[in-house]
């Protein structure tokens, strides 16, 4: 049998960092398997084409939640990365690190190591951004960041907007302070999407200690007592293949298949194995538990004049933005699910912001399809930063090797629902200030007929979506749920990490891509150290 000094399972952010940081030391193998295939497609190249990615099912694992009462018997959307790359092939690529009490709160949670300043240096170490090097910001590391480089009309409308309802700017949310508004940063270079895989993989895979297996899924995990020792996996015309780990296996499947992983290997609540009809190998009920995702709402309006997306994206004009995106990097085509950023307070006692704003000159009549309106229309989308609901992500008792058994329990916290019932209030006051009065037409959704609060919950449970920040069903802490330990280790055995956004015991406030690659570069310097 071949064996390894690491094995790292799933070649998404968190997996792309991991078999490139640890594959640095050259005394060490390493081994990184992938379900999915390369970045091979131009739709994932153009940051516009992620709509495209939705519902593609060689990027995409579209997943779905179980219907819940909570959103009137809806199933809702989850979409996973499939790839070299995993979701930052296929998502909005905005970086948000979050607020510095979000990492205190981790540390605070028993999770020493984990605080703000702790984990800022490896923000640090990932990023190159635009604005250069200062003492919250990196610029030599292998992550392009730069802010959105489109300034539509519509968007310095909406900020100043904001400042007339009361809220300043902010040229960088991820510096001192999140609170404000402004544009985006993300992770492109030349106008293209700058993925994980281009980051960091792509260049370390002509070394000699670090092979990289593609179409090659993971079917479950083996043991020497409580050692982890190997993986088996299957490769895509369906043979069987086992590896052994001399030193390590290390799960970064993500947030909705490591749990999946762990459980079919034994791992997890006794109740959920036992209906599977699986062996207990080690009792860890918070497998699957602590499962925490952004819920979002999306208000849109008519615009007076042919100035958005909407009819920039077709006929004539479209084959203008993609001459000129081939041109010059440039245009429309480098734009993709946020364009002006907005954090908010919603009650002045709230440590931080506790609403984030994601502003687009377009609007769609379904989110979930992403289809364009032909009539030019401009959205808000209203997301609660902090979320108290808590699911659970859990395989099936008939089909434990299927897609597991998703259920966010989206709304059930009464914060939520007060937030962004609040969030939404504040969104529709500042697309009324004079600012956007030579720009707005009506409200279509939810429409100036919701006022009570009533209203405006019951247009969040039939419209809101997921806006795929899953986490936190393989929570790190010391406590009886916690799965790993603050060094990332599985609680009960030898050998076994979790290294993705499965580990975080508490959402952070903003899009998590940046807070997942910061825990595998800190994770692959935990493991090279032996920690």
């Amino acid at each position: 049998m071949e064996s390894f000094d690491y094995v790292i399972v799933g070649g998404g952010s968190a997996g792309c960092i991991l078999a490139a940081r640890l594959s640095e030391d050259g005394g060490r193998t390493v081994l990184l398997l992938e379900a999915g295939g390369r970045d091979d497609s131009l739709w994932v190249h153009i940051p516009a084409g992620f709509g495209k990615l939705l519902t593609n099912d060689r990027f995409n694992w579209r997943f779905v939640t179980e219907p819940e009462d909570n959103v009137y018997g809806r199933s809702i959307v989850i979409p996973r990365g499939k790839g070299l790359g995993g979701s930052s092939l296929i998502n909005g690529m905005i970086f948000v690190r979050g607020q510095p009490h979000d990492y205190d709160r981790w540390s605070q949670m028993g999770n020493l190591g984990w605080s703000w300043d702790e984990v800022l240096p490896y923000f640090k170490k990932m990023e190159a951004f635009e604005d250069g090097a200062s003492e919250l910001r990196g610029a030599d590391g292998p992550m392009r960041i730069v802010r959105v480089g489109e300034r539509p009309v519509l968007a310095e409308a909406f900020i100043a907007a904001a400042a007339e309802a009361g809220f300043r700017r902010n040229p960088d949310y991820n510096g001192a302070d999140q609170e404000g508004f402004g544009y985006y940063q993300v992770n492109q270079s030349g106008g293209r999407r700058h993925s994980a895989y281009r980051a960091y993989l792509k260049g370390a895979m002509g070394r000699p200690n670090l092979a990289v297996r593609t179409g090659a899924t993971v079917t479950g995990l083996t043991f020497d007592g409580r050692r982890a020792s190997g993986v088996a996996y299957r490769r895509a015309d369906g043979t069987q293949e086992a590896v052994a780990a001399r030193g390590e296996v290390i799960l970064a499947a993500g947030a909705v298949q490591s749990p999946q992983l762990l459980e079919l290997a034994g791992i997890g609540d006794p109740a959920v194995l036992g209906a599977a009809g699986i062996a207990v190998r080690q009792a860890l009920p918070g497998v699957g538990a602590n499962y925490i995702d952004h819920f979002c709402t999306r208000m849109n309006w008519r615009v007076t004049r042919p100035i958005t997306l909407n009819e920039q994206s077709r006929g004539w004009r479209l084959a203008l933005a993609v001459a000129q995106y081939f041109a010059t990097g440039k245009g429309i085509l480098s734009l993709a699910t946020g364009l002006a950023h907005g954090f908010v307070k919603t009650r002045p006692e709230a440590i931080g912001p506790d609403v984030q704003y994601f502003f687009m000159h377009a609007s769609y009549a379904n989110a979930a399809d992403r289809r364009l309106d032909r009539a030019p229309g401009m959205t808000v989308g209203v997301t609660g930063l902090r979320p108290e609901s808590v699911g659970t992500i859990h395989i099936r008792p008939d089909d434990p090797a299927g897609p597991p058994a998703i259920r966010p329990n989206f709304l059930s916290a009464a914060e939520d629902r007060r937030a962004l019932v609040e969030g939404m209030k504040i969104a529709r006051r500042i697309v009324e200030q004079p600012a956007m009065d030579p720009y707005r037409a009506f409200e279509m959704s939810p429409g100036p007929g919701v006022r009570t609060d009533d209203e405006w919950l019951d247009f969040a449970r039939r419209n809101g979506q997921t806006i795929y920040h899953a986490l936190g069903a393989c929570s790190m802490g010391t406590g009886p749920a916690a799965v790993v330990d603050p060094q990332l280790k599985v609680r009960g055995t030898q050998g076994l990490r979790v290294v993705d956004a499965s580990v975080m015991p508490a959402m952070v406030s903003g899009n998590t891509a940046a807070a997942v690659m910061m825990v595998a570069e800190k994770g692959a310097d935990l493991i090279r150290r032996g920690a």
